[in-house]
């Protein structure tokens, strides 16, 4: 009796976790069911199998399967993995300040850009080095693939600050190729998220944020009253490209133009944990200056939460294209063996009510794919002064500029070095531009370049030529190719391959990507910021909005327009 009471009492125990239940569809059932069929399998699979198994590698295989019914963002760290986790988060690491990156043409990791103020650029490592050595050690790929190849040397140059080792490099010249040594001492180092700040024009300021690390409000906060001190009456704020990162931080960038205590986002989660409302934490910096943000198809997450919750509190004026559409907010926890999981654990949701998610990744096709919430399913919502604005699909600017196309030809010229080896090149033969605004790539640099692309033998795919080949397969399936004979030839002559013409054609764009590369040698990413500013469709669109009060002001009121839009 005694005993029969015993269990019924730690079966209530149990019920009272939640450990065991009574419904039909037992879900703690079912998870313990498939938990004990995983490891079941895999302890037959390494007894049985034939071939011994990788035990690292399936597991590894089995967590990714599990993670790709989520969504992109939940995503497992194990232990070697970590920091660069941590990096992302906080932009800081022990190291020499340097991107790098696997060379094809010579199987070696190559030095894209020194980072301006940082050990490897005081001690003069340029873009272009090939790296032969890191502390007495060969960096030789061997059987690793580029990917474990770039980890290696990254990892090599990385370490604990004010330990110092010998950088070894081969650097390529007009004529020959140099070996050089570089002793480098490591020490902490912090991408500035604020890649460049400055007057566009005479009253009217500009900030490019490129991410949202921690602490980037503090070098937003000290940019932002710079330019009050010289003499801004009015912003812009540039997050084109910027894909985010730290949630808190985009609301301190937001408190800055509105007041202390406005609630600036909330998010909504399975667990009651989940649940957080985030409020301007501090006094305004100006909440009367003009705003204009600027965004694209790469701004998300917590570039979206500036910049649609300064257009849902009717503070600025969002221009550019639309947004990428990320709602989804995500938290770190702990796992066995010193691994991490990033997983999506809410919602955020902006002042107006709306939540911006692009896609919903808990309906997916039977594919696997998933879709953009159509603009017709999505809803209205209302801003502090009631202005219509819409849920479902990023951030609709105020003012759209179409975004500018990108010739397939200049992802080829750059995934084959092309434009970063007519760079390197460059260099060597020119002298230091005074400044960013005195930099111009002249017809005669135009044609140089060509010449080098012609000295390769460079090929690349063209969509037309690859659509023209399906077509002709089809109509050769579907029985009207001897009909339709003379069409296709002479389709085909028109979209027959022809560098130069393409070269020729796109001058104008492969150009700007030239010069950025360019510029960023001698001025690092300031400079690379500032060359991108030239003719900018969105800067000039953000300028003439500023300079026109009553156009700012009449976007940022109630009007039929904005109740339809």
């Amino acid at each position: 009796m005694n005993t029969k009471r015993t269990l019924i009492a730690a079966f209530a125990v149990l019920i009272g976790f939640g450990l065991v239940s009574f419904k039909g569809d037992d879900r703690n059932f079912k998870i313990s069911k498939n938990l004990d069929l995983f490891n079941s399998i895999f302890k037959e699979l390494d007894l049985f199998y034939v071939d011994t198994i990788d035990v690292e590698k399936m597991i590894q295989n089995g967590v990714n399967g599990m993670l790709a019914l989520t969504d992109p963002y939940t995503e497992y760290y194990p232990e070697e993995e970590v920091s660069s986790l941590k990096e992302m988060i906080t932009g800081k690491y022990g190291g020499i300040g340097s991107a790098i990156r696997y060379y094809e043409a010579y199987d070696r990791i190559v030095v894209v850009e020194p980072t301006e103020g940082m050990p490897a650029a005081e001690a003069g490592v340029k873009a272009g080095d090939i790296i032969l050595e890191v502390g007495g050690k060969e960096m030789l790929r061997g059987e690793m693939k580029p990917q474990e190849f770039s980890s290696k040397v990254s990892e090599a140059l990385r370490g604990e600050p004010g330990t110092s080792f010998v950088l070894k490099v081969l650097r390529p010249m007009q004529n020959d190729s140099t070996e050089m040594e570089f002793k480098i001492t490591r020490k902490n180092i912090r991408t500035n998220p604020v890649t460049y700040h400055g007057m566009v024009r005479d009253s009217i300021g500009y900030i490019a944020l490129n991410g949202f690390t921690d602490n980037c409000s503090k070098d937003f906060k000290k940019a932002f009253i710079e330019l009050k001190q010289n003499g801004a009456k009015s912003l812009i704020i540039d997050l084109r490209n910027n894909g985010g990162g730290s949630l808190p931080e985009a609301v301190d960038i937001v408190g800055m133009f509105v007041p202390k205590g406005q609630q600036v986002v909330y998010t909504k989660g399975k667990i009651k944990q989940a649940d957080n409302s985030f409020n301007t934490r501090f006094e305004p910096v100006d909440t009367e200056i003009p705003l204009v943000v600027l965004v694209n198809g790469s701004s998300a997450s917590a570039s979206e939460i500036l910049s649609g919750s300064l257009q849902d509190l009717d503070r600025a004026v969002i221009v550019g294209s639309r947004t990428y559409g990320k709602g989804l907010v995500q938290t770190t926890r702990p796992l066995p063996y010193n691994g991490t999981l990033k997983v999506t654990t809410s919602k955020y949701y902006i002042p107006s009510g709306r939540c911006i998610q692009a896609i919903d990744y808990s309906k997916k096709n039977a594919d696997g794919s998933v879709a953009r919430t159509p603009d017709s399913l999505t809803n209205v919502f209302h801003t502090a002064i009631g202005r219509e604005v819409r849920d479902g699909g990023g951030i609709r600017p105020d003012i759209e500029v179409k975004a500018p196309k990108f010739p397939n030809i200049i992802f080829y010229l750059m995934n084959e070095d092309l434009v970063f080896d007519y760079a390197t090149q460059y260099c060597w033969t020119h002298q230091a531009p005074a400044s960013v605004a005195d930099f111009k790539l002249t017809d005669e640099d135009y044609e140089a370049f060509k010449n080098l692309v012609k000295s390769r033998n460079f090929t690349y795919d063209r969509q037309s030529e690859k659509m023209l080949k399906s077509l002709k397969e089809m109509a050769e399936f579907e029985g009207y190719m001897d009909e339709a004979k003379e069409e296709f030839a002479a389709l085909e002559k028109k979209l027959n391959h022809n560098l130069e013409r393409d070269l020729d054609t796109f001058k104008k764009q492969i150009s700007e990507y030239l010069s950025q590369e360019i510029i960023t040698r001698y001025f690092y990413q300031r400079g690379a910021a500032m060359e991108r500013l030239k003719g900018d469709a969105d800067l000039e669109s953000a300028i003439e909005v500023l300079q026109n009060k009553d156009e700012y002001n009449k976007i940022l009121s109630v009007t039929e327009d904005t109740q339809t839009k």
